[in-house]
C-alpha cells in the first residue's frame, strides 16, 4: 500500500511513538537482564506478545496465515527475532545499552552486503564500497575506546560486538528472503506467528543453556519485561505498521537514526553508562556511511517497490532487534 498524499496527524504521532519506544527498549532490556537470563527474556517477551496479538486478531474474526505458510514464518521468526533480538539481548550482558543501540544501527551495511549475494540482488557498486568502508571506520571508532578501558573484559566486549553482528546478519538474511519470498498473508497475523516462533526458539535455547535455574522476577525486571511486551512489541509494532501505511518508507526508516540517540541519553542519565564525545563522532561517521551506501534514485523516477513484512521490533531491531 502506497503512503497517502497528505498523511494524517495520527501517522506522525505513530512514527514519533516508534522513535521513542524503540529507543527506550535498550534500557528496558538492560534493566530486565538484572534477574532474567537473556534468551528467556527474549523468549518470554515474544511468546507472550505474539500470543496476545494472535488472540486479538482471532477475536476480531481475522484469520491467521494458513498452516502451509507456518514453516516460512517460523524461519523468518527465528532469524529476525531468535538471532536478531536474541543477539541484542545477549550482547547487553556485556555492553552498555547506548553502545548496543549505536552498533545495531549498522544493520543497513549487512543488508546491502547480503543482498548482493542473493539471486537477483543488486551489484555492489564503488559508491557502496566507499560507504561500507566509511561505516566500518565508524564502528572501529565507536568500539575502540570501550576495548581500551575494558581492563580484563576485552574478551567480553568482543563477544558482545560479535553477537550484535550476528544479530545484524540474521536480520539482513531474513529481510532479503522476505523481499523475494513474500508471504501472502495479513501483516499482523504474520507478525504474531513470527513472534511466537521466534520466542519459542529463544525459550528452547534458554532451556538448553540452563537459564531456568537463574530466572528470578524482581519488581524492576518484571516491569521492564512487561514494558517490552506491551510497548516494545505490541504498541510499537502497531504504530510502525500504521506509519508505514501513511508515510513514505524513507521517512519511517529515519527512526533508525533517532533510536540510538534516545538509547544513549537514557543509558547515560538513568544507568550511569559512560558517555564519550567520540560516540557522537562515531555515530555521525556511521550515519554518513549509511547515507553513502543507500542507492540514490534518479530524478523523476519512481523506485521499484518491493513488498516486505514490516520490521517487528528493533532493534529489531531493527530492527531488529531491540
Amino acid at each position: 500500500m502506497s503512503p497517502t498524499p497528505h498523511p494524517p496527524r495520527a501517522a506522525w504521532i505513530a512514527w514519533a511513538a516508534v522513535c521513542v519506544i524503540w529507543g527506550t527498549t535498550f534500557l528496558a532490556i538492560k534493566v530486565a537482564l538484572d534477574t532474567i537470563p537473556p534468551f528467556l527474556l527474549g523468549g518470554l517477551r515474544y511468546v507472550v506478545a505474539g500470543t496476545v496479538l494472535a488472540a486479538f486478531l482471532v477475536a476480531r474474526r481475522r484469520a491467521l496465515p494458513p498452516v502451509a505458510h507456518w514453516p516460512r514464518l517460523a524461519g523468518l521468526g527465528i532469524l529476525m527475532l531468535g538471532f536478531g533480538n536474541g543477539g541484542v539481548v545477549w550482547a547487553e550482558q556485556y555492553l552498555a545499552s547506548g553502545l548496543t543501540a549505536v552498533v545495531i544501527a549498522t544493520t543497513p551495511f549487512w543488508m546491502i552486503g547480503v543482498d548482493t549475494t542473493l539471486p537477483g540482488g543488486d551489484r555492489l557498486r564503488a559508491r557502496q564500497v566507499v560507504g561500507l568502508l566509511v561505516g566500518f571506520s565508524g564502528i572501529v571508532l565507536l568500539v575502540w575506546p570501550s576495548l581500551a578501558v575494558s581492563g580484563g573484559r576485552t574478551a567480553e566486549v568482543l563477544m558482545g560486538i560479535g553477537a550484535l553482528q550476528l544479530a545484524c546478519a540474521g536480520w539482513a538474511v531474513a529481510s532479503g528472503f522476505t523481499r523475494r519470498k513474500v508471504v501472502a498473508a495479513d501483516v499482523l497475523g504474520a507478525a504474531a506467528l513470527q513472534m511466537v516462533f521466534g520466542g519459542v526458539f529463544m525459550l528452547l535455547v534458554g532451556t538448553v543453556t540452563g537459564e531456568w535455574s537463574a530466572l528470578r522476577f524482581s519488581l524492576p525486571a518484571a516491569g521492564a519485561l512487561a514494558y517490552l511486551v506491551v510497548a516494545g512489541s505490541l504498541v510499537a509494532f502497531a504504530a510502525y505498521s500504521y506509519a508505514l501505511r501513511h508515510l513514505p518508507v524513507a521517512v519511517v526508516s529515519l527512526h533508525n537514526y533517532i533510536n540510538p540517540v534516545i538509547a544513549v541519553a537514557l543509558g547515560t542519565l538513568l544507568l550511569g553508562e559512560p558517555f564519550r564525545p567520540s560516540m557522537l563522532v562515531a555515530g555521525a561517521v556511521i550515519a554518513l556511511g549509511i547515507l553513502i551506501v543507500r542507492p540514490a534514485g534518479r530524478p523523476g523516477s519512481r523506485p521499484r517497490r518491493r513488498p516486505t513484512l514490516p520490521r517487528l521490533s528493533v532493534a529489531s531491531s531493527g530492527g531488529g532487534r531491540s
